[in-house]
C-alpha cells in the first residue's frame, strides 16, 4: 500500500448495531457510540432510536488522523434522555482495539462484537476507508473529557444500579440510590438537569420496590409525576416520562389494588401509544403484554361503573384495543354493560343502541369454536330484550330468543354456564308469552327454569336467583291460566329466595316485589286479608330500599297500585283507590322505565279511573298521549311508527275514549283537543317536519333557516332508514335519527322562546283548532266504548255537544258490516232495481246520527242551507258513509220528499282538524295551474282486470279541462310508478283513473296500480308537493281507513292530501268505471263552468261541484255509485 499509516487518515463509519440490550433492563431513550479520539475528548455518534429487534441504525462517521491515539476505546452506551444528557448513560459494551486494525477491513463493512450482555453479544457494524486529506468534517461533535461532579455521580449511580439488577445485592441498590440522591441534591428545581435527576432516582427506587427491597412506592410515584410536570408535551423526553409514570402506577396497583392507579395508567397509555413510533423498542414495550395489555387486563377486573366518567373511561380502554386485539371482545362487553346500566338508570335509548352495536361486534369477533361465544351471544340477546321492553320492536325479541337458543346449544349438560343460559332463554320466552300469548312459550320457560334450579342445589351462589326466576315463570302462567298450584309454588319459591337473600343483596327488592305480586294474586282468589296486607308491606319495604331514580321503583309502584286496587275492590275504601291512582301516576312517570311499559301503565290507569269514576281519568289520558307521542317519535320511519302504535292493542280507542271522558266532565274544548291530539299521530309526527315557517322567517330569519334545514335532515334520515335491511346498520341509522331529532327539538325549544311562538308545534289548543271551522263548522263524531256522540266546532264560540243516545259502538260495528254486504249486493243488481237494503241503512244514519246534528246546525247555530260543513269521523264512524244520510220519506204536508243531508249542506271530510288547517295555510302560495290526467286501464299480469273505460275517461277529462291549464295526459306504457310520481310532483291538478287497492292491515302498502310497480301510499307520503292543489282519484277504495289503528285516518286520499294537495275527491269502495265517467263529466262541468266568464281554476269549488254532480246523475248512476265519491279537504 503506498504511503505509511502515519501519513494517512481513516474515515470510520458507524453503520448500525445489533443485540443492544441494557444490562439494568432500564428502557433507554436511545443508544449511541462513543470513541476516544485523543487525550482531549471522545467522539459521540447521534443518539439512535432502538428498534423493536434491539438494533439501531446510525450512519455517522469520524475521521481518525495520524495524531489519533493508537489504541481506540469503543463504547456502546444507553442514553436515558433524548434532550439534555446528564452523564454518559449506562454502558452496554466496551472494548479496545488498535487503530491500525481498522486497515485490515479497508472499504468493507465488518462486525465488532462486544462481551455478552444478558446472554447475547452486542455488536457494531463498522466500515473503515483510507482518505488522504483529513477534512475534520465529522458527523458528530466531540465531548470534552473535562468532567464534573454531578456527571460523575450520575454515571456511578448507573454503574451501581446495573450491578444491582444483575446481582440483586441490596448494597448496590443502596449505593445507586445514594449517588442519584446526591445528584438530585445538587440539581435544585431551577437546575436544567433537575428532571433527569428525579427520573434516575425514581427508576432505581421503583425497581427496588418491584423486587421488594424498598417500600415507599408513593414517594417514588410522586417523583415521576414531578418529572412529567417539568417536561411539557413538546419536550423530547415527554413520551418516556409518561411511560415511566404509567409503570409506577401499574406496579402500585398490582400490589395495592388501587383502582384509581390503573384508571390513570389507562388514560396515560391512551395518550402515550401514539407518541411512540411503531417498530421502536419503546413501542413494543409499551404495547406489549407487560405494558398496555397488562393495564387492559387489570381494567377488565374493575367493577362496573355506569357514571359518565366510568363510561368515558371504558371508551378510553376500548381505544387501547384496536381490531384484532385479543382483549377487544371483553372490553366491548364491559363498555356495553356499563352503557346498559346507564340506560337502566336514565332511560336514554342511545345508550342501549350503542351497547347493542358493541355487543354485535363482540359476537362477530368470537366465531364458532370460541370459548366465550355463548357469553357474548347471551349478552347481546339480553340487551335486545331490554330494547324490546323499551321500544316494542318485535324483531328484537325474535332475534334475542334465537341468540339465547344458540348460546344454550353451546352449553351442553355439564357446562358450567348451562344454568345461566337456561335462565336467560326462559326469561326471553316469558317476555314473548306476555306479548303474544303462545302457551308453548311459557311451558318451555318453566321446563328450562326447573332444569336450571336442579343445576343450582342448596349452597350454590346463584340459587336465590334461580328460585326467583322459576317463581316468576310460574306466576306468569298462573296470571293467564289461574292454576292455584302454580301460585302456591311461586310463593314458596319466593320465600325460600328471601331466606337466602341478604338485605344488602341487589336482588333483594326484586324478590320482595315478586312475593308481593303473587300474594296479591292469591288475595284476589281467596280474599284472605293477611295476603294483601303482607303484599303492601313488602312493596313499601322494597321502595324504602331503592333510591329515587332506581329502575326498580317502577315495579314497586306497579305492584303497590295493584295491591291497593285489589283491596279497594273487596273493601271499597276510597283511600285505597286514591293510593292506587297515586302509584299509577308515579309508575307512568318514572323516567328510567321504558316508554312501552309506561304507556301500558298509563292506559291501565285510564281504565281504572273510568271504571271507578275517578277524577284523574283526563290526566291519565293526557299522560298516555304524551308518552305515546314520545315513543312514536323515536321511530325513524313512517311504517315503524305505525307498527309501534298498532302494538298497543288497548290504546287504539284512546282518542275517542279520552274525548268521551272530557265530554262526561263537561269540558268540550278539552274533548276537541284530546280527540285531535290522539288521532293522526302518524300525520302529526311527519307533518311537524313540514310546518310552514313564513311567520318565523319574518321574526327570526336565521332561526327559520336552521329549523327548515334540520327538518329536511330529519326527514331524509327517516326516509333512508326505511330502506336499510342490515340490523347493525339499522341500529346506527336509528341512533343518528335520534341525534338529529334532539337537535331539531332544541331548535324548536329556541323558537318557543320567541314572543308569539310559545306554542310552536305543540299540540294545538281549541283556539288553534277552531281555525278549521273558519269556512263552516266541523263535526267530530266520537265512537267510544263509553258513549257515542258528536261535537260541533263552530266558526266562533264554544263547541256544541250532540248526544247520540240511539247508537252505541257495537251498533256502529254492525252497521259497518251491513253496509259492506249491501254494497256488495247492490253491485250485482240491475241499475234500475231499488237498493232497498241500502236505503234502510242510509235512513238509520239519518235518524240516529245525522238528524240530531242537523237540528243543532239549523236551530242552534242557525247555519244557512247549502253552507259547507266538514265531517271528521273517528273509529267505527270512519267506515260509514255519513255524507249519504237520507230520510227517504215524504214531507208531512205531502209537498215533496224530505231533503237528505247533501240537499241541506255541502259535505266534505277531513282526517283531522289540523289537516284542514294545514291545507288552508298552504293555499297562501298559488302558482299557475297545470293539469295532468294519469290513467292505467291495462295493468300488468296479475294486477287486476282491464278497465275498458279508462281511455275514454281520460279523453273526456282532457276535453273538459280548460286549455289554459297546461293539460297533459299519461297513460298506457308511460303510466308507470316513476312516471306517476313525477307527474304528481310537477302538476298542481291531477286526475287519476286506475285500480286502487286499500290494504286494511298494512295501510302504507295501499296503492294505485301502475303498469310496472304499484304507486303506494308510502311513496306519496314521502313526497312534499306544497304547490299541489287538487286531485280526483277515480279509483277503488281510496278513502277507506286502517283496521289496526282506526283513529289514524290512513288512506290513499288522506295520503294525497298530506303530500300537499289541498282538495281531494276519493272513493269509499269499488267504482264501476263504465258509470264513473258520468260523475266525472258532471263534476268537471260544474268545476270549470265559470271559466268562460273570466273565472279561475279554484280547488275550493270541488265539494260544491261534487255535490251538484252526484245530484245531476241520479237517473244515470245507481245509488251506491253516486255515494261512493267523497270530498276531502278545503
Amino acid at each position: 500500500m503506498p504511503g505509511s499509516s502515519e501519513s494517512r487518515c481513516i474515515r470510520l463509519e458507524v453503520i448500525s448495531g445489533k443485540n443492544l440490550q441494557v444490562p439494568s433492563w432500564r428502557n433507554p431513550a436511545g443508544i449511541y457510540v462513543s470513541i476516544n479520539v485523543d487525550s482531549r475528548g471522545r467522539w459521540k455518534s447521534a443518539i439512535g432510536v432502538l428498534s423493536s429487534d434491539e438494533s439501531v441504525v446510525w450512519g455517522n462517521s469520524i475521521t481518525l488522523s495520524s495524531h489519533s491515539l493508537p489504541v481506540l476505546s469503543v463504547e456502546i452506551r444507553a442514553s436515558f434522555e433524548l434532550g439534555r444528557p446528564l452523564g454518559g448513560g449506562e454502558v452496554i459494551g466496551e472494548l479496545q482495539m488498535l487503530r491500525d486494525e481498522l486497515l485490515d477491513h479497508e472499504d468493507e463493512p465488518f462486525d465488532l462484537f462486544f462481551p455478552s450482555v444478558r446472554g447475547v453479544h452486542p455488536s457494531l457494524k463498522l466500515k473503515a476507508v483510507i482518505v488522504h486529506a483529513c477534512d475534520d468534517q465529522d458527523d458528530a461533535l466531540f465531548d470534552s473529557l473535562v468532567d464534573c461532579e454531578i456527571a460523575r455521580d450520575t454515571d456511578a449511580g448507573h454503574t451501581q444500579f446495573a450491578a444491582y439488577m444483575t446481582s440483586k445485592k441490596v448494597s448496590h441498590l443502596n449505593d445507586a440510590v445514594d449517588h442519584f440522591q446526591l445528584v438530585l441534591d445538587q440539581c435544585p428545581a431551577s437546575h436544567p438537569d433537575h428532571a433527569t435527576a428525579l427520573t434516575n432516582l425514581a427508576w432505581a427506587r421503583l425497581e427496588g420496590y418491584i423486587l421488594n427491597d424498598l417500600e415507599d412506592i408513593d414517594a417514588t410515584t410522586s417523583l415521576f409525576r414531578d418529572t412529567l410536570a417539568l417536561r411539557p408535551q413538546h419536550h423530547p423526553d415527554y413520551p418516556l416520562s409518561l411511560y415511566n409514570l404509567t409503570r409506577a402506577l401499574t406496579w402500585r396497583h398490582s400490589k395495592k389494588s388501587t383502582a384509581a392507579d390503573i384508571r390513570e395508567a389507562a388514560q396515560l397509555y391512551h395518550e402515550l401509544l401514539p407518541l411512540f413510533p411503531e417498530g421502536t423498542y419503546l413501542y413494543s414495550i409499551a404495547a406489549g403484554k407487560n405494558g398496555v395489555d397488562h393495564v387492559i387486563g387489570s381494567c377488565n377486573e374493575l367493577p362496573k361503573d355506569a357514571s359518565d366518567e366510568g363510561i368515558h373511561f371504558r371508551r378510553v380502554v376500548l381505544d387501547l384495543c384496536p381490531l384484532g386485539h385479543q382483549l377487544r371482545p371483553s372490553i366491548l362487553n364491559k363498555l356495553s354493560s356499563a352503557l346498559r346500566s346507564r340506560f337502566t338508570q336514565r332511560g336514554h335509548i342511545d345508550d342501549l343502541d350503542e351497547g347493542i352495536l358493541f355487543r354485535r361486534e363482540a359476537v362477530s369477533l368470537c366465531p364458532e369454536g370460541h370459548a366465550n361465544r355463548h357469553t357474548y351471544l347471551n349478552n347481546l340477546a339480553f340487551s335486545l330484550v331490554s330494547r324490546f321492553r323499551y321500544q316494542g320492536k318485535p324483531n328484537d325479541l325474535d332475534e334475542a330468543i334465537s341468540l339465547h337458543e344458540e348460546a344454550l346449544r353451546l352449553c351442553p349438560v355439564g357446562h358450567k354456564s348451562r344454568d345461566y343460559s337456561l335462565n336467560t332463554l326462559g326469561g326471553a320466552l316469558i317476555v314473548r308469552f306476555n306479548k303474544r300469548g303462545d302457551i308453548d312459550d311459557i311451558t318451555q320457560a318453566i321446563s328450562l327454569r326447573r332444569e336450571a334450579l336442579m343445576l343450582t342445589p342448596p349452597g350454590h351462589p346463584h340459587r336465590h336467583t334461580t328460585l326467583n326466576n322459576l317463581a316468576l315463570t310460574l306466576q306468569t302462567r298462573c296470571n293467564k291460566s289461574h292454576v292455584r298450584e302454580d301460585l302456591n309454588e311461586a310463593i314458596d319459591l319466593y320465600r325460600e329466595s328471601l331466606r337466602l337473600n341478604g338485605l344488602d343483596n341487589p336482588g333483594y327488592p326484586a324478590t320482595l316485589l315478586g312475593l308481593s305480586s303473587v300474594l296479591c294474586s292469591r288475595f284476589k282468589q281467596t280474599q284472605k286479608n293477611e295476603d294483601v296486607e303482607e303484599a303492601i308491606a313488602l312493596c313499601q319495604q322494597s321502595l324504602a330500599a331503592l333510591s329515587s331514580l332506581h329502575p326498580g321503583r317502577y315495579f314497586s309502584y306497579v305492584w303497590l297500585k295493584g295491591a291497593y286496587l285489589s283491596r279497594h275492590e273487596i273493601r271499597h275504601d276510597p283511600a285505597d283507590l286514591l293510593l292506587a291512582i297515586e302509584n299509577f301516576r308515579l309508575a307512568s312517570r318514572h323516567p328510567t322505565q321504558g316508554l312501552p311499559q309506561r304507556i301500558a301503565t298509563a292506559h291501565k290507569w285510564t281504565i281504572a279511573a273510568e271504571q271507578h269514576g275517578h277524577e284523574s281519568a283526563l290526566e291519565a289520558y293526557s299522560t298516555c298521549f304524551e308518552l305515546l307521542d314520545g315513543h312514536l317519535a323515536t321511530r325513524s320511519s313512517t311504517i315503524s311508527r305505525r307498527e309501534a302504535a298498532a302494538a298497543f292493542n288497548g290504546v287504539r280507542s284512546l282518542p275517542v275514549d279520552a274525548a268521551s271522558c272530557a265530554i262526561c266532565h263537561d269540558n268540550l274544548r278539552q274533548a276537541v283537543e284530546l280527540a285531535e291530539q290522539g288521532r293522526g299521530q302518524q300525520w302529526s309526527l311527519a307533518s311537524r317536519l313540514r310546518t310552514p315557517v313564513e311567520d318565523l322567517e319574518s321574526a327570526d330569519p336565521t332561526l327559520a333557516r336552521d329549523f327548515s334545514e334540520l327538518s329536511k335532515r330529519v326527514s331524509n334520515a327517516a326516509q333512508s332508514s326505511a330502506t336499510i335491511t342490515d340490523r347493525t346498520a339499522a341500529d346506527r341509522a336509528a341512533t343518528e335519527y335520534r341525534r338529529l331529532t334532539r337537535q331539531w327539538e332544541a331548535a324548536v325549544a329556541e323558537i318557543r322562546n320567541l314572543p308569539a311562538f310559545s306554542r310552536f308545534l305543540l299540540p294545538p289548543s281549541y283556539k288553534d283548532l277552531q281555525a278549521a271551522a273558519r269556512q263552516g263548522p266541523v263535526i267530530i263524531l266520537i265512537a267510544s266504548q263509553y258513549s257515542c256522540s258528536a261535537i260541533i266546532v263552530p266558526t266562533s264560540g264554544d263547541p256544541h255537544h250532540v248526544p247520540l243516545p240511539s247508537i252505541a259502538l257495537a251498533d256502529l260495528k254492525i252497521l259497518k258490516d251491513r253496509f259492506t254486504r249491501a254494497i256488495r249486493e247492490s253491485s250485482r243488481m240491475n241499475p234500475r232495481e231499488s237498493r232497498t237494503d241500502l236505503i234502510v241503512l242510509l235512513r238509520i244514519i239519518w235518524d240516529q246520527i245525522m238528524l240530531p246534528i242537523v237540528d243543532v246546525l239549523e236551530h242552534v247555530l242557525k247555519l244557512q242551507r247549502r253552507s259547507r260543513i266538514w265531517l271528521c269521523p273517528t273509529a267505527a264512524f270512519t267506515s260509514i258513509p255519513l255524507h249519504a244520510a237520507h230520510p227517504f220519506q215524504t214531507k208531512p204536508d205531502r209537498s215533496g220528499k224530505e231533503p237528505c243531508l247533501e240537499d241541506i249542506y255541502i259535505c266534505s271530510y277531513t282526517p283531522t282538524l289540523s289537516a284542514l288547517i294545514r291545507s288552508r295555510q298552504s293555499m297562501k302560495k298559488r302558482v299557475p295551474p297545470s293539469f295532468v290526467a294519469i290513467g292505467q286501464g291495462q295493468p300488468g299480469a296479475g294486477k287486476g282486470k282491464a278497465l275498458l273505460a279508462v281511455d275514454s275517461e281520460l279523453e273526456l277529462v282532457h276535453k273538459l279541462v280548460p286549455a289554459t291549464a297546461n293539460r297533459t295526459t299519461i297513460s298506457g306504457d308511460e303510466a308507470t310508478r316513476a312516471g306517476a310520481l313525477e307527474a304528481l310532483q310537477q302538476n298542481t291538478w291531477v286526475h287519476l283513473a286506475c285500480h286502487g287497492k286499500q290494504d286494511p292491515k298494512q295501510p302504507y302498502d295501499s296503492h294505485f296500480v301502475m303498469k310496472d310497480e304499484h304507486l303506494t301510499l308510502l311513496d306519496i307520503m314521502e313526497r312534499h308537493i306544497p304547490q299541489a292543489e287538487f286531485a280526483f282519484l277515480s279509483a277503488c277504495h281510496t278513502a277507506v281507513g286502517d283496521e289496526e289503528t282506526p283513529d289514524e285516518v290512513i288512506h290513499l286520499a288522506a295520503g294525497i292530501q298530506f303530500s300537499g294537495f289541498k282538495s281531494v275527491v276519493g272513493t269509499l269502495w269499488e267504482v264501476d268505471d263504465s258509470v264513473a265517467k258520468h260523475v266525472v263529466e258532471a263534476f268537471y262541468g260544474y268545476m270549470f263552468g265559470d271559466l268562460q266568464k273570466g273565472g279561475v281554476m279554484d280547488c275550493t269549488r270541488a265539494a260544491w261541484a261534487l255535490n251538484r254532480a252526484t245530484h245531476t246523475v241520479k237517473t244515470k248512476v245507481p245509488l251506491e255509485q253516486r255515494m261512493v265519491f267523497v270530498h276531502i279537504g278545503v
